[in-house]
């Protein structure tokens, strides 16, 4: 992987070509105030002041215990010590305010590549829906997920020469609460062409997709060759789809071929003997979870199975690690049957 495909996973790099086709976001470039802000991993979780009055309550993170420490008694010799001030980005308030508003009110963010999806547990929903921008803040500021897009986004790249990107974006994505987890797939293009799709949601069975999977296939493969090969430059990449009742799809995201990016129900090994395989063009793998033998543990939320924090390491990782040995334990036990 290099450098430049990575660049171009970038949503404000590619947001601007598919918009058509995509879900409606809006998109901020961020202060470097701001970006400070979310580095910070020093100081005391403070949110910014709100100069519209706009709260995160009752999510804002609040210990008097913690806050006695910042408390100067009289006469201790230390009168210079004093609490720190929350940080306050008004000109980023404002415009991230009339974007909400422009977005029918609610929004999830996201970074130049990655989503807060390890810190929606602490929103009163459980999810990354956003209506104020101290809802978007506390996502972000609670998130170690993001630390991807701030200090390692190119450290799988072979022709490494940056350790970020000269400029961070804050894209706020609508909120569609009617969306189907089931309908979203990611399919994967190596050398120009679409070699494999899979269901994005792994933790879940749904019979319907047995059914739709052939028609599934048909729409996405059309999609692909209408929409997004001739307009994505590069030859190797990842692309997810939301597929409507209608059949209509909408682009979500785009992401580097290997690295960080999930392969779901394929592995990275399968994806690259595929492509050295002579086959047809027209062959296409397209894998969904097929009974409930087949579902892969994990966190069942009301966002995008990529919004979970399954990177190598994370404890999810090490769940699904542990929950598929175990599971090749009880094949091969006598008791099974093995």
């Amino acid at each position: 992987m290099k450098e430049e495909e990575v660049n171009r996973c970038q949503i404000q790099d590619w947001y601007p070509k598919f918009k058509s086709v995509s879900i409606k976001t809006l998109i901020h470039e961020l202060p470097e105030s701001f970006v400070d802000y979310l580095r910070d991993d020093h100081g005391p979780f403070l949110l910014p002041v709100s100069i519209t009055n706009e709260d995160a309550l009752p999510n804002r993170i609040h210990n008097p215990e913690e806050e006695e420490d910042y408390q100067v008694l009289e006469g201790s010799g230390d009168e210079a010590e004093q609490p720190p001030s929350p940080p306050s980005f008004p000109e980023l308030e404002l415009k991230i305010k009339e974007s909400i508003e422009l977005l029918g009110g609610a929004v999830f963010p996201k970074l130049n590549w990655s989503a807060p999806k390890d810190s929606a547990w602490i929103s009163t929903t459980g999810t990354l829906r956003c209506t104020s921008f101290s809802e978007i803040a506390l996502l972000l500021r609670a998130s170690d997920s993001l630390i991807h897009d701030l200090c390692h986004a190119y450290d799988s790249c072979i022709d490494k020469s940056l350790s970020r990107p000269a400029n961070f974006y804050l894209a706020l994505r609508k909120w569609y609460p009617s969306l189907r987890p089931e309908m979203e797939f990611r399919c994967f293009v190596r050398d120009g062409r679409l070699v494999g799709i899979s269901q994005r949601e792994v933790t879940g069975f749904y019979p319907g997709l047995l059914e739709k999977k052939n028609d599934l296939e048909v729409v996405i493969r059309q999609f692909f060759l209408d929409k997004v090969s001739p307009s994505f430059e590069l030859a190797n990449y990842t692309f997810d789809v939301y597929v409507k009742k209608d059949d209509r799809v909408k682009l979500v995201d785009f992401n580097p071929w290997g690295a960080f990016t999930l392969p779901l129900l394929f592995t990275w090994e399968e994806l690259e003997q595929k492509c050295g395989e002579e086959e047809d063009e027209d062959v296409v793998e397209f894998r969904i979870v097929e009974s409930h033998c087949a579902v892969r543990p994990g966190l069942k939320t009301a966002v995008p199975y990529d919004y979970l924090d399954v990177s190598p390491g994370s404890g999810w990782d090490q769940f699904l690690r542990n929950a598929d040995q175990e599971l090749q334990r009880q094949t091969r036990s006598p008791e099974a049957g093995g």
